[in-house]
């Protein structure tokens, strides 16, 4: 069974950190908004196995840390969650979602109609882009 729920920025640390940046300390996976943010959890049989964290700016809303077990990746589950975070994002009235997308995820990005708006940029040794789609 999957579902998805609103979780604390702590239960979420230990997938960011699995998935994103295994060989960085725990904190390099904080974001320092990370209280202020929407956090959503996908449960599959009551595991926690994706995460995603949303920090709404004026009419922008941009998400981070957005990270899927790799043993549960292409299953579709962090698809369900990206599309609950952009039916959320509507709801709540935003009218642009962005975040910097690791160069190697742009394919599954533009699944979602999100465009790159950026040149290439790097975060340690991983390139990235600005990427964005309106509501």
């Amino acid at each position: 069974m999957i579902e998805i729920q609103k979780v604390n920025a702590d239960d979420l640390l230990e997938i960011r950190h699995m998935v994103l940046w295994p060989d960085m300390p725990i904190e390099f996976v904080k974001v320092p908004e990370d209280e202020s943010g929407t956090h959503f959890g996908l449960y599959l049989d009551g595991s926690l196995v994706s995460v995603i964290s949303l920090f709404g700016e004026g009419e922008n809303i941009r998400f981070r840390k957005f990270a899927t077990l790799p043993g549960f990746q292409g299953k579709g589950l962090g698809s369900r969650l990206l599309q609950h975070a952009i039916a959320y994002a509507q709801t709540q009235g935003y009218t642009r979602m962005w975040c910097d997308a690791r160069a190697d995820a742009l394919g599954f990005y533009e699944r979602f109609q999100f465009k790159k708006f950026s040149e290439p940029f790097f975060k340690e040794h991983i390139s990235y882009y600005k990427i964005e789609r309106m509501l």
